[in-house]
Formats: structure tokens, sequence, C-alpha cells
């Protein structure tokens, strides 16, 4: 009996993972800036699943550039705790079908470290990178130690992105996150309702494009808020207007004209009743018993 294959994606859509359309945007909106200001560097992603941010990543690759994916994969986990959560929540992760998904959008794959991604800096020079996705473990250590390694990667200019930064299930990335905020020097550009954009370098210049842009956008939301002294852009995406009826107005008093139509036609044939001979004679022979009633004199 012949296995049939899984058929490949076609487009990002097709691709298992979490990765929002906001967030799509938003990494497209970052790579190209760099592209623009001339910034080069390496890309490097922490933690890949089935490949869908990896595949737009490597969209932004240039040339004489490098891009580093690394992952457990199918791999066993470094600690106990590491390995309940691959089994609980990546149980269907395999390096076959990252590189598989991969292959569908490239014709080549990246630099695949199968390891725990404390081992990227033995693959990852310091300071050579302008791009690194943070989005592996959900454990405090583990997060607080891959963005460590990303400010190493990073010159003062790149930008990191840290996944799943304040969902109810992982607090242990919101700790890392904010403890790097407020103790490393960490500063946050922007955040959506699942990705965390910041930068060791200066964030104002970076959000005085974004907010430039965003302000062109449709169907992005987006306000700013102060977090501790610093400007912070908040995104999301808007929801899908509803459709409106065409010409609602002109229904609306077609209907209306219905109504005082019907209203006009029952109001004339109530007249007509009304005027007819056959209800006077019968609202006459009606009449007659009650007078005489009230004109009886009293028995007795």
């Amino acid at each position: 009996m012949i296995e049939s294959r899984p058929s490949l994606p076609a487009t990002l859509d097709d691709v298992d993972g979490w990765f929002p359309k906001v967030d799509q945007r938003l990494f497209t909106w970052f790579l190209e800036r760099q592209d623009r200001l001339g910034q080069s560097g390496d890309l490097v992603e922490l933690g890949s699943y089935l490949g869908k941010s990896a595949i737009l990543m490597g969209r932004h690759l240039r040339d004489g550039e490098n891009f580093t994916v690394c992952d457990l994969f199918d791999s066993e986990a470094p600690d106990d705790s590491n390995q309940a959560e691959m089994e609980g929540s990546y149980a269907t992760l395999t390096r076959t079908a990252f590189e598989a998904n991969y292959r569908a959008f490239h014709d080549g794959l990246p630099q695949i470290v199968q390891a725990p991604t404390s081992a990227i800096l033995d693959h990852v020079q310091p300071e050579s990178c302008r791009f690194v996705h943070v989005d592996a473990s959900h454990l405090y250590e583990h997060v607080r130690g891959d963005i460590q390694a990303a400010h190493v990667m990073l010159p003062v200019e790149g930008v990191i992105v840290c996944d799943d930064y304040r969902s109810e299930h992982t607090p242990g990335v919101s700790a890392a996150v904010w403890e790097a905020v407020a103790v490393d020097g960490l500063r946050a550009v922007c955040v959506t309702p699942q990705k965390f954009y910041g930068t060791w370098g200066d964030a104002k210049p970076v959000q005085d494009d974004l907010l430039e842009w965003l302000g062109a956008q449709d169907d992005l939301w987006h306000e700013t808020q102060e977090v501790a002294g610093r400007r912070l852009v908040r995104v999301k995406g808007r929801p899908a207007p509803k459709p409106k009826k065409k010409n609602q107005v002109r229904e609306l008093k077609e209907r209306l004209a219905r109504i005082e139509d019907q209203r006009a036609r029952a109001q004339h044939e109530l007249d007509s009743v009304r005027n007819s001979v056959s209800f006077k004679v019968g609202r006459a022979a009606t009449a007659l018993p009650r007078v005489m009633r009230r004109r009886r004199p009293p028995q007795g």
C-alpha cells in the first residue's frame, strides 16, 4: 500500500502555525525598512515550529547574508520541563515537515541548528545580525537566555521580536521580556496582541517611521502609550467592516411609502363602508332598540 504524502502549502495561510496577519505585516515592514536604510546583517529565528514565520523571513534574505534557524524539532529536550512543554504543545513538530514547508517557497534551506537555543552562539557571531525572532521555549530561564543571546548577536540598531510576551499561559515569557526592558536596556518599539518588537538602540526614529506608515494603513489600528517614561506603539488589526446595505436610505423611504399607501387605502375602504346605504340602515336598526330601552318606564 502506497501512503499518500501531504500536499505542499501553496500560500503562507496553508502552513500551520501561529503568525497573525498583523505580525506578518510588521515583519515585512521592519525587514523592508532595514533594506531601505542599507542595514546589513544576518537573520536568526529561535524556535520555528513548521516554518510559517521562517518562510516570510527568508523572503528578505539578501545576497551575502545568512539565515539561521535553531529548534529542537523532534530531538529530546535538555530538561524535563522543556520536554513536557514539547510533548504538550509541539507534538507534531518534525524537521522533515519544516523543511518540506520551507522548500515549497524557497529553493534552498536556511542553516538549521537542531539543538537547544542555548547553543545558538556557537553558530552565530556577535553583532552579526539585524533581525532576531525569539519564539522557542515559554519557560522563563530559557527565554531569558534567548533574549541575552539576541543581545549578543544584534548590533545596537538590530531588531528583536519576542512571541507570546503577554499570553496567560506564558507568564515566563512576559517576565523575561519586561525584565530585559527594565534591567537590560531593551527598548520597546511596538507591541501587537502576540508579539513584542524592540531594539537596544534608539527606538524613536523607528517609531517615527512606523507611525507614519501606520497612518496610511486602513486595516491596522494603533495608538501610543508611555511605559516607564518611554513611548510605546500598540498595533492590532482592525475588524473587517460589516457590509452596508446598498441604498439603505432609499429602501427605508420606499418601505415607509408602502406603509403610508396601505394605511391610506385602508382608510378609504373604511370611509366607503361608513358612507354606504347598507351601513347607515344597519346602524339605524341597531340604534333604535337602544333608544327604546332607555325610554322604557321603570316597572313596579
